[in-house]
């Protein structure tokens, strides 16, 4: 061999190494999946999370642990029934990384029985379902937003305390809808108060007057109730132009005035409600989220943008201690476990089921605007009954 073709080949070695070295220097992208809806009655919710996902990657510099995000977002349109098929598009067919999301309890629960069997780090963005952090819960799935029982259970103190113990129960009949009132009869009967009456209204249904007639004729001390986004909207509407809004006092999760104080309108005065955010809690990292999002997407932030922000964030930190390695999966784990988040919401923890450790805020709607009365229950943890983690 000439000197001349050595000196060729030892170039091109060297060229072909030097190129594999960029290429292992430079990560992969970071696939997150979003599994969230995009239509239909949560539209907003799906929307307000995404946004609040991408302003908090933003803020990382588009980066968590090192590695460029990529977004692949499916539209579960609120159906249980096509979560199987839109789970395995996101894990198997897109490969994602991470995946997050839903909105909707139904669609949770169907996702949990794919997630479980598979080894993709999941965190579900909002749906309460209690089974995600009880009997379904793994060690690979967490939880950013809450639990039914968190959100129900407190309300049912702040009820009795105000001297109202005969109560109407009335909700959207699917998974989270049942769980909300199992927890709030919960805490109730406790606390000595009777249900006189409970009322299941079919998803998404918003036609509510026979209902509130019934309400009516019942004459019960107060109302509690599921609904939310645009049927939240509509609901409180049409309590109000029953005639029942000065008559019986109206109660629910806070999910009945988050992000629809606009349309509901003079409707909403007066509203208690018990969830673990409220627009005007007072600390710094609400003050600067709100003043981002708004800015990002010229709407106001909610509970539901606030669980999308702390998803990132919460990701982040823990991807920092394994660089990025979505592959150490124990470590990554463990990293999660162990964070600690300075949220909108107020400092939160996991617990050990993987739900957040959280204070549930008394909010009442006063002029207009969601008011922090009180705190409902200070580090609200969920009961997490039936999960088996070895822990």
């Amino acid at each position: 061999m000439t000197l001349s073709r050595r000196a060729l080949l030892g170039a091109a070695a060297c060229s072909s190494l030097l190129a594999r070295r960029l290429f292992s220097a430079t990560p992969a992208k970071l696939r997150i999946g979003l599994l969230l809806p995009y239509s239909g009655t949560y539209a907003a919710l799906g929307h307000n999370i995404t946004d609040a996902m991408k302003l908090a990657a933003s803020e990382h510099g588009g980066k968590l642990g090192g590695r460029e995000v990529e977004w692949v977002a499916v539209d579960d349109e609120s159906d249980p029934a096509k979560a199987p098929a839109n789970v395995n598009k996101l894990i198997a067919g897109e490969k994602v990384d991470i995946l997050t999301g839903p909105v909707h309890s139904g669609v949770a629960m169907a996702m949990m029985q794919i997630v479980r069997q598979e080894n993709v780090l999941t965190v579900v963005t909002n749906a309460g379902a209690q089974a995600v952090t009880g009997t379904l819960c793994a060690p690979h799935v967490f939880r950013t937003s809450f639990s039914n029982w968190q959100t129900s259970y407190p309300c049912a103190d702040v009820m009795l305390k105000d001297g109202r113990k005969k109560a109407v129960l009335m909700f959207w009949n699917y998974s989270f809808g049942q769980e909300s009132m199992a927890a709030f009869k919960e805490g109730y009967a406790k606390g000595g108060g009777t249900i006189v009456k409970e009322i299941a209204v079919p998803f998404p249904t918003t036609e509510f007057q026979a209902n509130l007639s019934e309400i009516a004729s019942l004459k019960p001390d107060a109302v509690f109730v599921f609904f939310a986004g645009a049927g939240a909207a509509k609901f409180v509407k049409d309590y109000a132009d029953a005639g029942l809004r000065d008559r019986v006092a109206l109660y629910g999760s806070g999910f009945l005035t988050e992000g629809v104080l606009a349309a509901q309108g003079a409707a909403a005065e007066g509203i208690k409600t018990t969830l673990h955010y409220a627009d005007a809690l007072d600390n710094p990292a609400n003050r600067k989220f709100r003043e981002a999002f708004k800015k990002a997407t010229n709407r106001e932030a909610d509970v539901y943008a606030v669980a999308g922000y702390d998803t990132v964030n919460v990701l982040a930190q823990a991807l920092e201690k394994v660089k990025g390695d979505t592959g150490a999966h124990s470590e990554l784990i463990a990293a999660l476990e162990s964070a600690r988040i300075d949220s909108p919401r107020g400092r939160f923890r996991f617990s050990k089921t993987h739900n957040p450790i959280q204070d549930v805020y008394l909010r009442q709607v006063r002029g207009g605007r969601e008011a922090v009365v009180g705190v409902a229950m200070k580090d609200a943890e969920d009961p997490g009954a039936g999960c088996k983690m070895g822990k």
